[in-house]
């Protein structure tokens, strides 16, 4: 580790995703000595979630991101498809002229992770990579026990704040004792395989022009009918495509991750998109998927939490996001580290930072839908039973066969007694809520 073991820094930032990266940019931009600590070959090498990436938070931390920032595709339509069998119910939403703050683009983590990290690194940031913290230093008992640094094997550094950005497996919060042990409901494992293609194959098949690109979000049996979804991105000439699948129900399946995600691949409906197309990467993650009350306490004394550590992401059956909440918070970070920094009072950092999130739309977004991951989770009939009752559904609307037209109340009446008139408003109403 290339970093004398008597400097002392203002600010320590463990990992260097998306939230660990704004945080140090931020801070180097005021001047702040600032170390951050990757454990990947480079920042994004062991980043495999993301996908995209909604951008009125990064522009507010890098305005020029569009000029210089390696983004894949920005998206101009979005798909939903509910999938039984080999049947595919699909919605789709297309569309062009977007304000600047509503955009959103498709990014490889690993190239956008990197990309990120150099601009904190431009702005006088020290980043370190390769190099595995392996635990918090600590000082004092109880009530007055503090981070003060990291050790890293057989080094340590110091500093006056340790910023806590390793992402959703919190190995160093858990073995400190300053988190509780992460909970199986509030996580997902996601597995992501990279198929590349000519760019105009890609595009043909999807009907995108020039660098237009899509998401494309799908529930049903893919997942054996477990909490999760698949999901496809498309890169400028590759296509992202994955299972997310939530980690406790994981034991309950009769298939693995990878045999769902293969099944997704083969399916009728998907396969023909990936003919042909050379497989470039295959990886797996932890996913926080609990939301708002997921959420820890978001720092200590010597220490603060942001990002996926901080379980800021959200699922909402058809959006995911997660990198521009940490973005936020990696920002919010910064600005309460400045002000403690400002008045010598690294005691205030915490309550700081938890004033800016709950000032910010992060606290917000979060909060509002609050509710959205447990009705999920308790809800299995999203993903077993209203996949097969669409599909049928949609199957007798579009089926002529000779036999006498029925009225199409009748069919939707026949369909909705299958699954119970009364069972069907509940759900309704509890995912409207959760809304």
């Amino acid at each position: 580790m290339a970093i004398d073991r008597n400097e002392r820094f203002d600010v320590i930032v463990v990992g260097a995703g998306p939230a660990g990266a704004a945080a140090a940019l931020r801070l180097a931009e005021q001047r702040v000595k600032v170390l951050v600590i990757e454990r990947g070959m480079a920042p994004g090498a062991k980043n495999m979630m993301g996908g995209r990436i909604y951008t009125h938070s990064l522009e507010k931390l890098v305005p020029d991101f569009r000029d210089r920032a390696p983004l894949e595709r920005k998206v101009t339509k979005e798909r939903i498809s509910i999938g039984a069998g080999n049947e595919l119910t699909t919605i789709e939403y297309s569309y062009q002229d977007v304000k600047e703050n509503e955009e959103s683009y498709v990014v490889l983590r690993a190239k956008f992770d990197k990309w990120l990290a150099e601009e904190a690194e431009k702005k006088g940031a020290l980043l370190v990579s390769n190099v595995q913290v392996t635990e918090l230093i600590t000082e004092g008992e109880g009530k007055k026990r503090r981070v003060v640094g990291v050790r890293c094997h057989d080094d340590e550094v110091y500093a006056k704040l340790v910023i806590i950005a390793e992402g959703a497996n919190t190995v160093l919060l858990e073995e400190a004792g300053l988190t509780d042990p992460t909970d199986p409901k509030t996580m997902a494992v996601g597995v992501k395989e990279v198929y590349k293609f000519k760019k105009e194959d890609l595009e043909n098949r999807l009907m995108l022009s020039s660098d237009e690109g899509m998401a494309w979000l799908t529930l049903g049996d893919m997942t054996d009918g477990l909490l999760g979804g698949g999901f496809i991105y498309t890169n400028k000439d590759s296509l992202s495509v994955g299972m997310v699948v939530g980690l406790e129900d994981i034991g309950l399946a009769d298939k693995s991750v990878d045999e769902m995600l293969e099944a997704f691949t083969s399916h009728p409906r998907i396969a023909p998109l990936l003919k042909n197309g050379q497989l470039k990467e295959h990886s797996a993650h932890l996913v926080p998927e609990g939301g708002y009350k997921a959420m820890p306490k978001l720092g200590g004394k010597g220490y603060i939490i942001v990002g996926d550590a901080a379980r800021m992401c959200m699922n909402l059956g058809y959006t995911i996001r997660g990198m521009d909440l940490a973005i936020e918070s990696g920002m919010c970070a910064a600005e309460a580290v400045n002000v403690a920094l400002r008045d010598e009072n690294m005691d205030r950092v915490t309550k700081l930072y938890e004033k800016q999130i709950k000032a910010s739309w992060l606290r917000h977004d979060l909060k509002l839908y609050k509710n959205m991951p447990k009705f999920l989770a308790t809800n299995p009939r999203i993903f077993n039973e209203y996949p097969a009752f669409v599909n049928n559904l949609m199957h007798d609307v579009f089926t002529v066969n000779g036999d006498g037209a029925v009225p199409l109340m009748k069919k939707l009446l026949r369909h909705v007694k299958d699954i119970g008139l009364f069972r069907l408003i509940r759900d309704a109403w509890k995912g409207v809520r959760s809304l």
